[in-house]
This record gives structure tokens, C-alpha cells and sequence, in this order.
């Protein structure tokens, strides 16, 4: 409950609608801010770099290119992300900090050589028209993009979500500038520039990790080993990111939506734009949940299994049971309210923004049903959350699993009944789990003295 939580608590404790503002303002920028500054900062060397960059298709192939090195960085280190998350929680509850670090430099160590080897084969062999140092650049970014990730996930476990948006800051900004300088290097200038800018973000990561956390060597792969190792959430990270990037593939190499940008990489112009303006939305939400699960669920989880631990009355544990329910369901409530009116905002300026980037309205249509699966992505965080704290791994395994396979399973079925049902298959994925993680959420609920006391 440190570090964030604490702010949240001190700025909600002065009850006055100023504080209220602050609190939430806060949280969403804390929860949002990285993946915002990272957005905008692409954008800007997009939108600066057009006409200064010979050919213009340059630009567009910087853009998807980072596109690509984003997720599927996240997807490989998916696999790693929850479970050393898990590791690193479970000994500071030990005291036993001093086997962080090692463990630390183990992961990033295989992700290291793991992404290493694979990007420069990629590199190699599926990019052989582009320069030399366009490939070398490839290839070092998505290394360390990688190590961003792994870093950013041990920072955010550790609460130290100000550092993590004050680093991103940083970061981007020298990505921007450093592009924008090096642009008439045409997209090996760019790209120099946006890898620049992630070597600065992971180096102020690495100094806070190091300073951070006493550590007697620093490698160790103690975290693989059968005691510390918790297959279950490899495959929730890899699940999760999976499926979220999903139908954003088929839609990019379906033939009748994606084109030819460089190399084997495609894009949706019909696609990427609507989802990238309806994730948007997802500050407010964001805030929120953050503002929810930092505050009213940690409190009262906290108080319930300090109860159990100490002996508390069997009342007292019920009722900090019942406080946990009615955080979560107003929680979920909240979230869709504030959702659905920064959705509607979107909806009323959307006809301008596409009218801006010179699309079509056509596309509308597809934005709205985004702006809906963009809603319910944030109450399915929401529940993976609320099972994460839980220990519910089976659970998690289940809802992250069905996600992926459901989402490519209704996309297929959209992109075969053509443009009109375009989005919907995100939406049915998302909507088919948050209904069942909601019941299961119910229930788990509804029995968690029984699996406390009697399954442990």
C-alpha cells in the first residue's frame, strides 16, 4: 500500500471537491501517463517529420515499425512480466529484498539474449532491401524495448509510479527531439532517434532498480526454479498481451484491410486509427480503477488478512468481506459511468478528428463500437486485478485464455462478414469474459472465508 497509495488516501482525506480533482487527476495521469507520452511522442515525430523526410512513406514506415517493436516486445515479455512481478511481492514479504536485484538481472538477462537472437534473425533474413544500420537499429530497439517492459513492470510492483512517468517523460522527450534532429537521415534517423530515447529511459530505470535494492551478486535464476516459479501467470501475461494485440494482426495481414508498409510489416488504415482514438478514453477509466483498487480494495484486503493472520473476530473479518464487494461493484459501476461519457465525447468530436486526418466517416461506425470494448478492457483489468490479489491463478488463466482465443475466433467470423461487423470481434471477446469474470468474481467472493480458513 505504499507509494501511490498513500498520495491517493492524503489527497481524498481533505474531503473537498478540489482534493476529489487532484485525486483522480493524479491517478490518471500516473496510470495513463506512459503510454500517453509514448502515443504523443510517436505522433509528434510523425506529424513534424512529413515534408522534412524524403520520401514521405518514411514516416509512415517509422510509425509502424515502432508499432510492431511495441507489441511484439510485449507479447514475448508477457511471459515473464506477472510472474517476476509475483516473485519480487513475495520476498519483500519475506525480508528477503536482497534476492531482488540477482533475480532481476537473471530476467533481464535471458530477455536479453531471447530477444536478441530472434530480432536479429528477423532482422537478417526478413528485412534484406533496407540498409545495414536500419537493420542494427531494429534490432537494438526491440531489445530494449524488451528490458523497458521488465523494468517498468518491477517498478510499477513496487509502487514507484512516479519515477516510472517522470523516466517516460524523459525518455520520450529525447525520442522527439533526437528524431526530429536526425530526421534528415531520412528513417534510419528517426529510428536512431526513437532508440536514443528508450536507451535514456531504461538507464534512469536501471539506476533507481540498482539504488534501490541491496543485492550480494547480480544474477540469479533462482526465480526459475520450481519453489519460485509460477507457470500459471507466464501464461496469463502471455494470454492477455496475446489478445490484445490480436485482431490488430489479422486485421493488418488480412488482405482485405491491410497493406504493404516495409518489409514484411503491414497497417490498417481502416483499423489502427479508430482503435488508437478510442484508447484515448481510457485515462479517465484508468483513473478510476487506479483510484479504486489503490484505496478502498487495498485498505479493506489488507484489513481482512491481517484479521486472519491475527485472530480477528469472525465479524470483523465478514464485514471487511462485505467492504470488499461493495468496492469492487462500485468500482466497476464507476468506471463504466466515466467511460461512457469520455466515449460519448469522442463520439461527438469524431466526425471532426477523421474529417482532420482525412478519413472517411464510414469509419465512425467502427469507432463507437470501440469506444465500447474500450470500456469493458478497462473493467476486465479491473478483475484480473481483483483475482491477482485474490491468488486466483486458475481463474486468471481461464479469463486471459478465453480472451485470446475468443477475440481471434469473432474476428475471424468479422473480417469474413465484411466492414459492417468490423471491431465487433473485440468486443463480443471482452464482453464474454467481463461477464463471466464478474460471476466469478460473485462467487469467489461469496466464499472467500470458507477458501481462507478451510483451503489453506
Amino acid at each position: 500500500m505504499a507509494g501511490i497509495g498513500f498520495e491517493l488516501r492524503k489527497l481524498l482525506r481533505k474531503d473537498t471537491l478540489l482534493g476529489l480533482i487532484r485525486a483522480y487527476t493524479y491517478a490518471g495521469v500516473i496510470s495513463s501517463g506512459p503510454w500517453v507520452l509514448s502515443i504523443i511522442g510517436i505522433l509528434i515525430i510523425g506529424i513534424f517529420s512529413l515534408g522534412a523526410v524524403v520520401p514521405d512513406i518514411a514516416v509512415s514506415q517509422f510509425q509502424v515499425t515502432v508499432t510492431y517493436l511495441i507489441a511484439t516486445s510485449l507479447v514475448l515479455t508477457g511471459t515473464v512480466q506477472l510472474a517476476f512481478t509475483r516473485f519480487c511481492a513475495d520476498r519483500a514479504f519475506e525480508q528477503r529484498e536482497d534476492l531482488v536485484l540477482p533475480n532481476y538481472g537473471g530476467v533481464t538477462l535471458l530477455v536479453t539474449v531471447i530477444s536478441g537472437v530472434l530480432s536479429l534473425l528477423v532482422a537478417l533474413f526478413l528485412f534484406p532491401e533496407q540498409s545495414i544500420l536500419f537493420r542494427v537499429l531494429l534490432a537494438a530497439s526491440f531489445v530494449v524495448l524488451c528490458n523497458i517492459w521488465i523494468a517498468t513492470v518491477f517498478l510499477s510492483g513496487m509502487k514507484q509510479y512516479k519515477a516510472i512517468l517522470t523516466l517516460y517523460g524523459l525518455g520520450y522527450g529525447i525520442t522527439v527531439v533526437g528524431a526530429l534532429l536526425l530526421r534528415f537521415l531520412d528513417l534510419e534517423g528517426l529510428l536512431l532517434g526513437f532508440l536514443l530515447g528508450q536507451v535514456t529511459l531504461l538507464a534512469g530505470m536501471l539506476v533507481l532498480i540498482v539504488r534501490g535494492y541491496p543485492a550480494r551478486s547480480m544474477v540469479s535464476f533462482q526465480m526459475f526454479s520450481p519453489r519460485y516459479l509460477y507457470p500459471s501467470l507466464m501464461l496469463v501475461g502471455l494470454f492477455y498481451n496475446a489478445g490484445v494485440w490480436a485482431d490488430k494482426a489479422m486485421f493488418w495481414f488480412y488482405s482485405g484491410t491491410g497493406s504493404d508498409v516495409i518489409g514484411p510489416l503491414r497497417a490498417s488504415l481502416i483499423y489502427d486509427v479508430p482503435v488508437f482514438l478510442s484508447y484515448l478514453s481510457l485515462i479517465p477509466g484508468m483513473a478510476v480503477f487506479l483510484v479504486r483498487m489503490e484505496t478502498d480494495f487495498v485498505e479493506y484486503y489488507s484489513n481482512f488478512y491481517d484479521a486472519v493472520r491475527e485472530g480477528g473476530s469472525l465479524s470483523y473479518i465478514e464485514d471487511m468481506r462485505n467492504q470488499m464487494v461493495f468496492v469492487i461493484r462500485q468500482g466497476i459501476f464507476q468506471i463504466l459511468k466515466i467511460q461512457a461519457i469520455s466515449a460519448l465525447l469522442i463520439m461527438v468530436a469524431g466526425a471532426q478528428i477523421f474529417a482532420a486526418l482525412g478519413i472517411t466517416d464510414l469509419y465512425l461506425p467502427l469507432l463507437k463500437v470501440q469506444l465500447v470494448a474500450t470500456a469493458l478492457q478497462v473493467v476486465f483489468l479491473a478483475i484480473i486485478n481483483v483475482f491477482c490479489y485474490l491468488d486466483q491463478r486458475r481463474m486468471l488463466v481461464l479469463l486471459t485464455g478465453l480472451f485470446f482465443v475468443l477475440n481471434v475466433f469473432f474476428t475471424a467470423i468479422s473480417l469474413y462478414l465484411g466492414p459492417q461487423f468490423f471491431g465487433f470481434g473485440f468486443l463480443l471477446s471482452l464482453a464474454v469474459c467481463v461477464m463471466l469474470g464478474l460471476w466469478l468474481v460473485n462467487r469467489k467472493m461469496g466464499e472467500l472465508e470458507y477458501s481462507t480458513f478451510m483451503l489453506h
